[in-house]
């Protein structure tokens, strides 16, 4: 008996005496909501295109109120920084400085009518742009004239235009996924940011084009649309931040797919559910 007693109080000393992975890094981490979106102005310049019918417009009376309670939703993160899919040739900033006088109002570009109203209405005077080209699209820049033939070679046939049933599977849940087969433009928003919808939305980057050939479809999304995201990933570590700041990430939706991977993993950062504000 005395030995099993022996037995069990070491056991609950070597048990008291593990440390969780998460007790060996800083805690509180800083928070960072990433708000997946459609753009609202449709470029269309991804591989889902929205016919022109389809297409929502945010400066309509009845979404007009959509968006301003998307934004108070949104608002309710309390953000001291935000962070949007833009280059620095974009001039945020500038931008931002004409916005708080009055202008720009009137353009559909989520970058207008989500970040800077939500900076404008939060008192909030700098915005950091996070985007990023890719190592594919730097070295096909650099070494397109002299060695093209190589670069011909692995992109060729990927154009996220596979016929396959995955590939008709995501293209029927894009097609549900568009703004206007929803109640509201919140609704929207709620779904595009769901755990799931992100988990399926990377997923998709997996079949179709990612099985060209042995390892051309892996290379070209390893060098592309992977080195791009882990690249805007970079210039958000690069914000100023102390664990009190909470860090509002504004991009497309493909790109919040992977930016809730690596927060989730991040030592650094906490990842915020769209769903929980």
């Amino acid at each position: 008996m005395k030995t099993l007693l022996y037995t069990l109080l070491l056991f609950s000393c070597f048990v008291q005496a593990q440390k969780k992975p998460s007790d060996f890094f800083p805690s509180p981490k800083t928070k960072v909501l990433v708000v997946g979106s459609f753009h609202f102005d449709y470029p269309n310049l991804d591989a889902h295109k929205i016919k022109k019918q389809d297409q929502i417009d945010v400066l309509s009376p009845k979404t007009s109120k959509e968006v301003t309670d998307l934004v108070n939703y949104i608002k309710k993160f309390r953000p001291t920084k935000i962070a949007i899919e833009a280059s620095p040739e974009w001039n945020a900033n500038q931008k931002l400085k004409e916005y708080n006088e009055g202008k720009h109002h009137d353009k559909r570009d989520e970058r207008y009518q989500l970040a800077m109203r939500i900076a404008n209405e939060l008192k909030i005077n700098e915005l950091f742009s996070v985007d990023a080209s890719s190592i594919l699209e730097d070295l096909m820049e650099k070494f397109g004239k002299t060695d093209s033939l190589y670069f011909k070679k692995l992109t060729e046939g990927y154009d996220y235009k596979s016929d396959d049933p995955i590939s008709q599977n995501f293209t029927d849940f894009y097609n549900h996924s568009e703004a206007k087969n929803f109640s509201s433009l919140m609704n929207t928003f709620q779904y595009l940011n769901s755990k799931e919808y992100h988990e399926y939305g990377y997923g998709a980057y997996l079949s179709g084009d990612f099985k060209l050939r042995d390892y051309d479809g892996a290379d070209i999304l390893a060098m592309n649309w992977y080195s791009r995201n882990l690249r805007i990933f970079r210039n958000i570590q690069n914000i100023p931040h102390q664990s009190d700041d909470r860090i509002l990430v504004i991009v497309g939706n493909g790109h919040a797919a992977v930016l809730r991977q690596l927060l989730t993993c991040s030592a650094e950062y906490e990842f915020t559910e769209f769903s929980s504000l």
